[in-house]
């Protein structure tokens, strides 16, 4: 019995032990677990601001190796919902386009040696201009072997994704089968030309002065060579010119009454090469080797009108041009004809095949008023921006719009000796808040600052996802308020710019780690709650930092502090919204 006694005291005592001491040991083990907690578990309650989780430098992580990028870049584009509004087509006569789906796809290509398909989806806008344009194409290659098809891509996503469709519309022009991408303006004469060059010899014959007369009344642009032969190597080079160059017909002539009409000499050495337009410049004549290459940039250099006036229809032929360098002129419409003019001379003719010089109407709404936006160019104007396709770089004239002015900013920006231009809003007058507000002209000094790590969101006030955010973000900001090496910022990228803040949508998340200013930025791969782009900052912070366990006051027990002030210095925390 005595023994038995024993038994039970010795183990009462181990009990006792163990309890005090377990407690304490999962504390412990457990702490971080706890300060993630404290991130997630805070919704409902009331936090004092004064004990909200203060952080401090810790020694006990290490610095961190980048991770690679995982499929998910944590930037999204915002795009409307088309279940949200139906869209109701407008009636379009497109008897002549065919219906395509996975049933009958593939009869479609055994049965047409030539093709073209488009993959559309029934709410794209795109989709909805081009419809009507395809329509009277499909009519009109009807009797010439083509025929025009149409494949839902929301509805046939096997083919959609057989065919690597990535946006709205792709269109493909199929020969046996075998497809390559449309690359020419979206409009029934652009598609209608771009098919006959493929399936066709690329050139056709004048060869009475009804013809020619009728082509110079009809087209807009046309190139005419004088040849001595119809056929033959002469014939070849032009027909091999015409297939590089979607947006100009080709023709041939040995007629010397022909020639004279398209304002060749008819004495003039054989072959000869003549470029017309309705232009201020109608007459561009070649003088070089009758070769594709020589005859192609010719053309390519010649065929804008010395000025182009910016609009959807003339984009494709200035984007798609070898000339990279533009210049453009922003200006109200009524003031625009005072200064169209000196942009031509100052630039345009001097440094044609150079340079590409635009005008944009910046009071045109639909066209004009976006590529301001883009330049970051407000009011009436006139302003001078220049634009280099190879590097997307920006640049900016200072001074008044005139003759000297424009051609020596011309000459440094082909001379590469100009500083690029990057928009940027004023710098804010206080920047307290515990989200910083980066801008273009601030950006060096808050997000390139070597001593800091920076996490930075770029985003747009349309945009939804980054409504969304904006509360988890804030949150975040303030749990971290503490660290003095942390900051915590955003980027208006609509109206400022850095070339380090490359953004493909809305929102960006992008990290810069203190001492790594030099390289790029990594992207942000994680979730979108508070506990997310927490664990992702102590992963890649370089100067590392420790989440302290904060003390949290229940709303229904308030500190001596009175009802209101705990009111004005809490704030609800919850971390479990996500995008």
């Amino acid at each position: 019995m005595t023994s038995f006694r024993c038994f039970l005291v010795l183990s009462l005592v181990s009990f006792l032990l163990l309890s005090t001491v377990l407690p304490s040991i999962s504390t412990n083990d457990e702490q971080d677990d706890e300060d993630l907690r404290l991130l997630e578990e805070t919704e409902g309650k009331s936090v004092d601001i004064a004990s909200l989780p203060h952080l401090s430098d810790s020694d006990d992580d290490q610095f961190p190796e980048d991770d690679e990028e995982d499929e998910d870049s944590g930037s999204e584009q915002e795009t409307d919902d088309p279940l949200s509004d139906p869209y109701k087509a407008p009636q379009i006569d497109e008897k002549d386009v065919v219906v395509l789906t996975q049933g009958n796809f593939s009869d479609f290509i055994k049965n047409n040696k030539f093709g073209m398909v488009e993959f559309y989806a029934p709410w794209c806008g795109h989709c909805q201009s081009l419809a009507p344009e395809y329509a009277a194409a499909a009519t009109e290659m009807k009797g010439e072997g083509v025929v025009l098809a149409k494949v839902d891509a929301t509805q046939e996503d096997e083919l959609a994704e057989e065919y690597d469709v990535e946006g709205l519309p792709t269109i493909y022009f199929l020969v046996d089968g075998k497809h390559t991408l449309y690359p020419a303006a979206r409009n029934k004469d652009a598609i209608v030309t771009w098919i006959k060059k493929q399936i066709g010899p690329g050139i056709y014959n004048v060869t009475t002065l009804d013809d020619a007369e009728r082509i110079l009344t009809s087209e807009s642009e046309v190139a005419l060579g004088y040849l001595n032969s119809l056929v033959g190597p002469e014939s070849d080079e032009l027909a091999a010119t015409s297939k590089l160059l979607d947006d100009i017909k080709f023709y041939q002539t040995m007629n010397p009454d022909v020639a004279k009409l398209f304002y060749i000499d008819p004495e003039v050495k054989r072959p000869a090469l003549v470029l017309l337009k309705k232009d201020a410049e109608k007459i561009c004549h070649f003088d070089g080797l009758f070769v594709k290459t020589a005859i192609s940039e010719f053309v390519t250099s010649n065929k804008l009108p010395l000025v182009t006036i910016f609009s959807r229809e003339s984009a494709p032929s200035i984007f798609e041009s070898s000339i990279k360098m533009h210049l453009l002129l922003f200006a109200t419409l009524n003031i625009s004809e005072k200064y169209i003019p000196v942009l031509q001379e100052a630039a345009a003719k001097l440094f044609k095949g150079k340079l590409i010089s635009i005008y944009v109407q910046v009071d045109n709404e639909e066209s004009g008023k976006p590529v301001a936006n883009f330049f970051g160019v407000s009011g009436n104007g006139p302003t001078i921006r220049a634009y280099s396709g190879d590097d997307a770089k920006k640049f900016a004239m200072n001074g008044d719009v005139t003759f000297n002015n424009i051609k020596a900013f011309a000459e440094d920006f082909l001379a590469g000796r100009l500083k690029p231009f990057y928009k940027s809003d004023p710098i804010p007058e206080t920047n307290n808040e515990d989200v910083k507000e980066v801008v273009g002209d601030n950006f060096d000094e808050i997000v390139l600052d070597e001593s800091k790590d920076v996490l930075l969101e770029i985003y747009a006030p349309w945009c939804g996802h980054c409504r969304s955010l904006e509360p988890t973000y804030n949150k975040l900001a303030q749990h971290l308020r503490g660290i003095n090496s942390l900051v915590i910022a955003k980027m208006d990228g609509t109206t400022n710019e850095h070339p380090k803040a490359k953004s493909a949508g809305f929102p960006t998340m992008l990290f810069f780690p203190a001492g790594k200013k030099s390289s790029d930025p990594m992207k942000v791969n994680t979730g979108r709650t508070v506990v997310d782009f927490y664990k992702f900052l102590k992963e890649h912070a370089t100067i590392p930092f420790k989440l302290k366990k904060a003390v949290l006051v229940p709303k229904d027990k308030p500190t001596k502090t009175s009802d209101s002030k705990v009111r004005e210095n809490s704030s609800s925390v919850s971390s479990k919204e996500e995008l």
